[in-house]
C-alpha cells in the first residue's frame, strides 16, 4: 500500500558534519606531523625480536612474598634497566593475577636475547668474607680436609660435596638469604669458597658504573659507591679482616648466588667506594653497571618460555596480514559497486576516510601509549571491515525499503537513517562489549586483535555518523540519483519497482 509522501523537515546540514570531520582529520594530520610519528610501530611478531615470559620462583613457605606490589615492583625495575640499555620501544608489563602473575619482557631486534637475559637477573650483590675456598672441581682429599672453624658440619660436608663444573652449580639463584652461611662456586667454575653471612648489600649502594683501567692491561671493571649505611659497613668488613690470615682476609663479591671476585683486603677502606674486577669484557662491565644501579628485583624468577623472531619472518607475516586486508577490502569494495552502483562510491569513500582515521590513530597511539601494531591487530582491523561494510548495508537498505514504500530518495535518506540508526547502534555496542571483555579477560597476541576491533567499531559509528550519512544526504540532493537512473542504484529494477518515483 503506498503511503502519503510527505516531506520530512530536518535541520540536518551534511556540509557542516562534512566539514567537522574534515577538520578533525586534518587536525590529527598534523598531531603526526608535530610528533614526528610517521610510521606505525610494528609488534615483535612483524618486525622481529625476542619475547620471555619471567615466572616468580615460588620457594616453600614463600608463597606470601608473591604480591602485586612486588611484581609491579620488579616490572619498575627491569623497565628502569631496559631503558639505561638504550634499547627503544621495549615493553615490559606484567600479566595474570595471584602467584600466575607473570612479567612479559619484549625486546625488538637481534640484540633482544641478550638484554631479555641481563633484566631477568635478581641482580642481589653481597659482599661476604671468606671462610675457606678450594678449587672448583671436588677431590678425594676433600672429604679429609680440615674443616673450616667455625663452620657447622653441615656447611663443611656440602662444601666438600660442592662440584662447580656441573653447570646447574653455576646457575646462580639469587634466593641465599644474607643472614646464612653460603657455599658458592665463582663465575667461571675454577674455585669453590666457604662465605660468611653478609655484611654488606646490593641495596646500599647509591651509584654503579663501568669504568677501563689502562693500567692493567686494558681490564674492564664495576665502580661503585655506596650510602652512609654501605660506607659504615664496608669500612668496618674491611678494617676487620685485613689483620686475618688467607684467605679470611678476603672478601667476596657475590651476584645472585656465584662469586664474580674476591680480592684480598690489604688495608681498611672508609671511602665507601669499591670496584669490582673479574675479566669483564665492556659488555659485562656495562650491563652489571646498569643492574646494580637500579638495585635487586624483589623476587627471584625463573625463565619461562621465550620467543624469538626473525625480521624476516616478520617482515614476511607482516606483508601476508598486510595482503588479506588489502584482499578483503578489495571484496567489499566489488560487491558494493556491483550491488549499489554509484551509491557504492559512497561505500569506497566511507571505507577510505575508516581506513584514514584507523591509520593516524595507530601513529598517535603509537606515541601516546606505545601501541604496537601485531598480526592479531590486523586481523582485528581485517575483521572490522566486515563491521564496517555491515553499517552501510543497514544504512542502505533501510533507505531503499522507505523508497519501495513511495517515499523520494531525499525523504527516505532522512527517515531511513532514523530507522537504521538504532540497528547500527546495537550492533556497533555488542561488538564493542565483545572486543572489551576480550581485552580484559585475555593476554598475549588477543589482546591485540581485541583491542584492534574495539578501536575500529569505534571508527565505524563515527563514519557512520559523520560522513556515511552526511554524504548519501548529499547525493540524495542530486538529479544523477533522484532520477532512478540505471546506475544510480536507485534504479526502479534495483528496488524492485515497476515505476520510479520522481523527486
Amino acid at each position: 500500500m503506498s503511503t502519503t509522501n510527505k516531506p520530512i523537515k530536518t535541520s540536518s546540514r551534511p556540509g557542516r558534519t562534512l566539514a567537522i570531520l574534515g577538520l578533525v582529520l586534518v587536525a590529527m594530520v598534523g598531531l603526526v606531523f608535530i610528533q614526528g610519528s610517521t610510521i606505525v610501530r610494528l609488534g615483535l611478531d612483524l618486525r622481529g625480536g625476542t619475547s620471555v615470559t619471567l615466572q616468580p620462583r615460588i620457594a616453600p613457605g614463600d608463597e606470601g612474598k608473591i604480591t602485586s606490589d612486588a611484581i609491579d615492583q620488579a616490572v619498575s625495575i627491569i623497565r628502569q634497566r631496559v631503558n639505561s640499555l638504550g634499547v627503544a620501544e621495549s615493553e615490559v608489563a606484567a600479566q595474570g593475577s595471584g602467584t600466575n602473575r607473570q612479567i612479559i619482557i619484549s625486546v625488538p631486534g637481534d640484540t633482544g636475547r641478550r638484554v631479555v637475559e641481563l633484566v631477568g637477573q635478581t641482580a642481589e650483590l653481597r659482599f661476604r668474607q671468606v671462610l675457606a675456598s678450594a678449587s672448583g672441581i671436588p677431590t678425594a682429599s676433600d672429604a679429609a680436609a680440615t674443616p673450616a672453624a667455625g663452620v657447622s658440619a653441615d656447611v663443611n660436608a656440602k662444601f666438600a660435596a660442592l662440584d662447580c663444573t656441573k653447570a646447574e652449580n653455576l646457575q646462580g639463584t639469587g634466593a641465599d638469604a644474607p643472614t646464612d652461611t653460603l657455599v658458592a662456586c665463582d663465575r667461571a667454575g675454577g674455585t669453590k669458597y666457604i662465605l660468611a653471612p653478609a655484611e654488606v648489600l646490593g641495596r646500599q649502594i647509591s651509584k654503579a658504573s663501568a669504568g677501563l683501567d689502562t693500567q692493567a692491561g686494558s681490564a674492564w671493571f664495576v665502580s661503585l659507591t655506596f650510602n652512609n649505611e654501605g660506607t659504615s659497613a664496608f669500612g668496618a668488613l674491611t678494617s676487620r679482616v685485613t689483620s686475618l690470615p688467607e684467605p679470611t682476609n678476603q672478601v667476596a663479591i657475590v651476584l645472585d648466588g656465584l662469586v664474580v671476585s674476591s680480592p684480598r683486603i690489604n688495608e681498611a677502606i672508609p671511602s665507601g667506594t669499591a670496584q669490582i674486577t673479574g675479566s669483564f669484557t665492556q659488555l659485562e662491565a656495562q650491563d652489571l653497571a646498569n643492574v646494580l644501579k637500579y638495585g635487586a628485583l624483589p623476587l627471584a624468577f625463573d625463565r619461562g618460555e621465550v620467543q624469538q623472531v626473525s625480521p624476516t619472518l616478520g617482515a614476511d607475516q607482516l606483508n601476508a596480514g598486510l595482503l588479506a586486508g588489502a584482499l578483503g577490502l578489495l571484496l567489499v569494495v566489488i560487491f558494493t559497486l556491483l550491488y549499489y552502483r554509484a551509491l557504492g562510491f559512497v561505500t569506497v569513500g566511507s571505507l577510505a576516510i575508516a581506513g584514514l582515521m584507523l591509520y593516524l590513530l595507530f601513529l598517535l597511539m603509537g606515541e601516546w601509549i606505545g601501541f604496537t601494531l601485531t598480526l592479531a591487530g590486523i586481523a582485528g582491523a581485517i575483521v572490522a571491515i566486515g563491521v564496517t561494510a555491515d553499517s552501510f548495508i543497514v544504512y542502505f537498505e533501510r533507505v531503499r525499503d522507505e523508497m519501495r514504500e513511495g517515499r523520494t530518495l531525499r525523504t527516505a535518506a532522512e527517515t531511513g537513517w532514523v530507522r537504521a540508526r538504532r540497528t547500527i547502534l546495537v550492533a556497533d555496542f555488542v561488538s564493542l562489549i565483545a572486543a572489551v571483555l576480550l581485552y580484559v579477560f585475555s593476554v598475549g597476541g588477543v589482546r591485540g586483535f581485541a583491542f584492534t576491533l574495539g578501536l575500529t567499531t569505534i571508527i565505524d559509528l563515527i563514519i557512520i555518523f559523520w560522513f556515511t550519512k552526511p554524504a548519501l544526504v548529499l547525493v540524495s540532493r542530486s538529479k544523477f540519483f533522484n532520477s532512478g537512473h540505471t546506475l544510480s542504484g536507485f534504479s526502479p529494477k534495483s528496488l524492485g519497482m515497476s515505476v520510479a518515483k520522481e523527486a
